[in-house]
């Protein structure tokens, strides 16, 4: 089919060829197989029915015996162990998302269509998109926050509030670049504002040379030194000047305020987040949670079995592992959340759980009321400050949870945690990147960087990983 892709201030074309786009399967039927998802369930029967002689001449004509080599050489492309016969509720979020992948590039189409592949992917799972793009000598457009996805990219499309725009190379060249884009924002903002101050001074200094020049001409006048119909006549002189240096200062100080305002606008896109707390005043050597021979799973289904870990001082603990492997469930036994099968959970400071939901905030509240609510000892001052420092403002303050994005929920869940007087010592964190933008991650990052106590996460994001200064990890295998 033709593909047309037309962006505002870039170049577009219309090209030939057939486009396969990456659907996310949420909940999957419960008798939808590998086979369906690559379309090829009848063609498998056919070669069944052929082995047992059961196919006519007409079928065993139609029948693709290289079909069943294709399938599995396709699978093992994004490192899949899985026949076509397995239904896909019983793969992992990440094991349908890679069957998907493998099913996208089966008939190899022209262009790939991928909206945002990497989510719910464990590290081999991102690694299979990132080589399976490598590998590919078809076209294809990736919309993705993943920055080492995006790292192999050959051009990054931005898209902001001043429109597109195209830069050539994988993140760090973007990265260089906005670089650059940020300090020739700043060299705008302080000549437009040079060249505002200027103005409103160049205005003054004029309104004060008229004010001198009108009282000069009234004085000479009342003591009668020309002949009234001449005083008229340049009162009204002076006042078309006056009018007209008037309207010439008002349009050079409204250009100057426009272009000052243009400038600053540039800037709240590009300049970075940051946010400086208080210290949570954990100590190195303070014990923050010892876990004694824990055993978890759920359903009868053991996950973990007899895990001895603690963590001391301000640690940054990373819990990595395979889809399936009990992350979320291993955090919900620590959370007191979930029961373990054996084995008990020693927490020793105060903690803040941030799920993937943020399911702490209250969707009928607005921010701030979920801010009071979970620390009602900060008055409407220091509430509103809080909220301030993580970008809810003003009214912004006042919006529904319920209506928020998932990158703005987590910043609400940030602030109402880590913008309290008194920090909690530990920070509980579940795949806090997923469905996040990238301007969103790096102010979760910002938040993460200036706090001084514990931290435990579990991600598959190695580059959140490494700016927020994990020390040390926990790896569960299956």
């Amino acid at each position: 089919m033709p593909v047309s892709i037309t962006l505002s201030g870039l170049s577009y074309s219309t090209l030939g060829g057939r486009l396969a786009v990456l659907r996310q399967i949420v909940a999957p039927p419960s008798e939808m197989t590998v086979a369906d998802l690559f379309g090829v369930r009848e063609g498998l029967a056919l070669l069944d029915r052929a082995e047992v002689g059961k196919a006519n001449l007409s079928e065993l004509t139609a029948a693709d015996w290289t079909l069943p080599a294709r399938l599995e050489t396709s699978l093992s492309r994004v490192n899949l162990d899985a026949r076509p016969d397995t239904p896909l509720v019983a793969l992992s979020g990440g094991e349908t998302t890679r069957a998907a992948l493998a099913a996208l590039t089966f008939d190899a189409p022209d262009m790939l269509l991928l909206d945002e592949p990497t989510n719910n992917l464990d590290r081999d799972g991102r690694r299979a998109v990132i080589e399976l793009l490598a590998g590919w000598r078809g076209g294809a457009v990736v919309v993705s926050h993943d920055r080492e996805l995006l790292e192999s990219m050959d051009a990054i499309v931005e898209l902001t509030s001043l429109g597109a725009c195209r830069y050539g190379g994988g993140w760090s060249a973007y990265r260089a670049r906005k670089a650059i884009e940020l300090a020739a924002a700043h060299h705008d903002l302080d000549d437009a504002e040079r060249r505002l101050k200027g103005e409103r001074q160049a205005a003054q200094t004029q309104a004060e040379k008229r004010a001198r020049r009108a009282g000069a001409g009234a004085r000479k006048a009342a003591k009668g030194d020309m002949p009234r119909i001449v005083a008229g006549g340049l009162e009204r002189k002076a006042e078309e000047t006056r009018a007209a240096d008037a309207r010439l200062a008002e349009r050079r100080l409204a250009a100057a305020t426009s272009a000052a305002d243009e400038a600053r606008g540039k800037l709240e896109i590009l300049v970075p987040f940051s946010v400086s707390l208080p210290p949570s005043g954990l100590v190195a050597d303070r014990l923050v949670f010892k876990l004694n021979h824990l055993s978890v799973g759920y359903d009868k289904r053991m996950l973990i079995r007899d895990l001895a870990f603690e963590v001391r001082g301000p640690e940054r603990i990373a819990i990595t592992g395979p889809n399936g492997s009990g992350k979320t469930t291993l955090l919900r036994v620590i959370t007191g959340d979930l029961a373990p099968f054996s084995g008990t959970v020693d927490r020793r400071v105060d903690f803040a759980f941030l799920d993937q939901r943020v399911s702490l905030l209250d969707e009928a509240e607005t921010i701030r009321d979920n801010y009071r609510r979970l620390d009602p000892s900060a008055n409407e001052e220091a509430c509103r400050a809080s909220l301030a420092r993580f970008k809810f403002r003003a009214d912004a303050a006042l919006r529904m949870v319920g209506s928020l994005s998932g990158g703005e929920r987590l910043r609400a869940g940030l602030a109402c945690v880590l913008g309290r007087a008194r920090l909690p010592q530990l920070v509980i964190l579940d795949e806090p990147t997923n469905h996040l933008d990238v301007e969103s991650v790096e102010t979760v990052e910002a938040g993460l960087r200036a706090y001084d106590g514990s931290l435990l996460v579990v991600s598959h994001d190695e580059a959140f990983l490494g700016a927020i200064g994990i020390s040390r990890r926990l790896i569960l295998r299956q």
